[in-house]
């Protein structure tokens, strides 16, 4: 009898050893790519403080194409975790630590898409030599509208995450516009001028990411894998493996997409 508990506990531990092995980590990355002509950034018209900041010749850039390889800026994807629920995180991921800065610089925000957790400073800057206010249309969280000096900066922290991305603007500025990524995980990336993006140490499993730009919104019509595809708001579901970088390749965007 006794021999063949020990059996049995062994059983026991050997299984509990392999699904701990199995449960690891796991990383993503990607390239948006623009189907279709590269389209020209629109000059934007300077209404206030033209002295200043009409020197930075600034544009529109809701949708921003690189012409050299047709790389998507600014893109957004996040894993989606539904209402109420938790997702495993990384343990080199879990504290939040350090401020992420978000700068009225050249009469522009910038970055243009910032990601931000819950619970971590948001430093909001003014490097410009004329005053700015930020302001942030949040849902979930007290909506701001900060005066910031010339030269001066605040800090802000948010309690919520919101489900989409949230606008950021200054009224005293109406072309500046921005967005603000407020997540309870570190799992968002923003795809950098050529396009590409990387979410690393993932949960392995089948999980479920959202594609989100701005004058898009949602990323529904894409070519993946060759195959033409519509993504139900967004939403694509990527089997992520342990020790492992699922590349996605090109993910090319139907121009039509930004037409909405």
């Amino acid at each position: 009898m006794r021999r063949l508990f020990s059996l049995l506990l062994v059983v026991v531990l050997s299984s509990t050893a392999s699904l701990t092995h199995a449960a690891g980590w796991g990383h993503i990355k990607g390239k948006f790519v623009f189907d279709g002509t590269a389209p020209s950034a629109a000059s934007l018209t300077i209404t206030k403080d033209k002295e200043y900041c009409g020197k930075f010749s600034l544009v529109d850039e809701r949708l921003v194409v690189n012409p050299d390889n047709k790389g998507i800026a600014n893109v957004v994807v996040m894993l989606y975790v539904r209402r109420g629920k938790k997702v495993k995180i990384h343990p080199d991921l879990k504290n939040v630590s350090g401020a992420v800065e978000l700068d009225n610089n050249h009469c522009r925000f910038d970055p243009h898409v910032t990601f931000v957790r819950t619970g971590q400073e948001l430093l909001i800057k003014n490097s410009d030599t004329i005053g700015h206010n930020t302001k942030i249309d949040t849902f979930s969280n007290p909506s701001t509208n900060f005066t910031v000096p010339e030269k001066g900066e605040l800090k802000q922290t948010f309690k919520k995450p919101e489900t989409s991305p949230v606008p950021v603007s200054c009224s005293i500025h109406p072309w500046m516009q921005g967005y603000l990524v407020i997540k309870d995980h570190p799992y968002v990336a923003v795809s950098n001028k050529d396009g590409e993006f990387e979410i690393k140490n993932l949960p392995t499993g089948k999980l479920t990411f959202v594609f989100w730009q701005e004058k898009s919104g949602y990323v529904d019509k894409v070519t993946y894998k060759g195959k033409k595809t519509r993504l139900r708001r967004g939403r694509i579901e990527i089997d992520v493996k342990d020790g492992e970088t699922v590349d996605l390749g090109e993910i090319r965007v139907a121009a039509d997409v930004f037409k909405k």
